[in-house]
C-alpha cells in the first residue's frame, strides 16, 4: 500500500469516527451505519472495512471520550482548590450528560462496551474518592459527605439524560447546582 493511500485510509478513518461521534450523541447509538457512512462522506463499505461492527465504533468513540475524562480528573487532582476541583468534575459530568447521551449509556451501562473500559472507570471512581477526602479534609464538604453521596447526586444526574433535549439542560443544570449546594459546607 502507498503512503498516499495509508494516508487517505487515515483521513477515511478519522471521517467515520467524527461522523460517529456527532450521529451517537444527537440521535444515538442506534442509527444506522449508512447513515453514518453518509455523514462522513464515505462509502458503508469503507466503514465496514475500518470498524466491521458497531461495537467496534461505538468502542472507538467512547475511547476518546474516556480519555478525555481522564485528562479532566487528572487536571481536577492537580487543582489546588478542593471545592473548585470537586464542583468542577461534577459540573462536567453533567455537561456531559447534557451533549453525549447515548454515549454515556453505553459506557454506563451494561454490554461488552462498557465492560472494556472498566479499568478506566476504576481509575475515575478512585479519583472522585480522591477529591472527596480532599474536600472534605479542607472543611468544605458538609459533615458526614462522603464520595457515595457524591456518587449518589452524580447518579441522579445521569438518570435525567433521558428527558427531552429542549429541557434536559436546564434540568441537569439545576440538579447539578442542588447537588452542589447539598454536599458543600
Amino acid at each position: 500500500m502507498s503512503q498516499i493511500q495509508r494516508a487517505d485510509a487515515r483521513f477515511n478513518r478519522d471521517r467515520v469516527v467524527a461522523a460517529a461521534r456527532e450521529a451517537f450523541a444527537s440521535a444515538g447509538l442506534d442509527v444506522p451505519m449508512r447513515e453514518v457512512a453518509r455523514r462522513a462522506g464515505v462509502g458503508v463499505a469503507t466503514l465496514y472495512r475500518h470498524f466491521p461492527t458497531r461495537t467496534e465504533l461505538v468502542a472507538t468513540v467512547l475511547a476518546e471520550r474516556v480519555e478525555d475524562c481522564g485528562v479532566r480528573m487528572r487536571r481536577a487532582l492537580d487543582d489546588p482548590d478542593p471545592w473548585r476541583a470537586l464542583s468542577g468534575v461534577v459540573r462536567e459530568f453533567a455537561e456531559r450528560q447534557i451533549h453525549d447521551r447515548a454515549l454515556n449509556e453505553a459506557l454506563l451501562g451494561p454490554g461488552e462496551v462498557s465492560a472494556a473500559f472498566q479499568r478506566e472507570r476504576g481509575e475515575h471512581a478512585q479519583a472522585l474518592n480522591v477529591l472527596v477526602v480532599r474536600a472534605r479534609a479542607a472543611g468544605v464538604l458538609r459533615g458526614g459527605v462522603d464520595a457515595d453521596d457524591v456518587r449518589a447526586g452524580l447518579l441522579a444526574i445521569a438518570s435525567l439524560r433521558r428527558l427531552p433535549a429542549a429541557t434536559s439542560a436546564q434540568v441537569i443544570g439545576r440538579v447539578a447546582d442542588l447537588v452542589l449546594a447539598g454536599i458543600r459546607a
